[in-house]
């Protein structure tokens, strides 16, 4: 593990990154690992206090830190706004410190922007979103400058991948990936 991506790391030319929280990050990668236009994503813990958290000090509630991904995407492929669309598609933004039955902070629903443009976008798409009334319920998303990501143990790299029979992945992620499949399929990677 490592403060990998933190501010100041550079990125390949015209790459830009993206960090979002919405539950467990083995969902997320799952997702955002077949849209065109993302090169690459990593599962880590940003948004906390304690440098270096394993998997099970965050688990404890205790560091502060969300189980979160970070994206580095190809912007004349895919935007930022894309992102944030596929975002709060497979996500229920509405729960605070929780997705379903995982219960906590580290599971709760946020975007961490690098740039003002990011911040702008993000409280565009969720002023849109709200204001739709998509669900019964408000927003209630985190919004908060990107700080320190860390990444997470190699087990939990390409989580979903490699444990596709896996309960957990059939009943939580492969529905996340499936309705994504749906809504975004002329978006997939070949």
């Amino acid at each position: 593990m490592g403060q990998e991506g933190a501010p100041g790391v550079q990125m390949p030319p015209g790459r830009e990154v993206a960090t979002l929280a919405g539950g467990c990050f083995w969902c997320l990668e799952a997702v955002y690992d077949e849209l065109r236009g993302v090169e690459s994503v990593e599962s880590g813990y940003t948004g906390g206090s304690v440098p270096n958290p394993s998997y099970e000090t965050v688990c404890s509630g205790k560091t502060g830190h969300a189980e979160a991904v970070r994206i580095v995407f190809d912007p004349q492929v895919v935007s930022y706004r894309d992102l944030l669309e596929v975002f709060f598609l497979i996500h229920d933004p509405t729960t605070l410190n929780r997705q379903g039955n995982d219960v906590g902070t580290q599971y709760r629903s946020a975007i961490f922007y690098h740039t003002p443009g990011q911040r702008t976008i993000a409280e565009e798409v969720m002023a849109r979103l709200a204001a739709e009334g998509l669900w019964k319920d408000p927003i209630v998303t985190e919004l908060a400058p990107g700080g320190p990501f860390y990444v997470a143990e190699p087990q939990h790299q390409e989580y979903f991948r490699r444990n596709q029979q896996q309960p957990y992945c059939v009943f939580v992620v492969l529905p996340k990936v499936v309705k994504f499949r749906k809504r975004y399929l002329e978006r997939l990677k070949k």
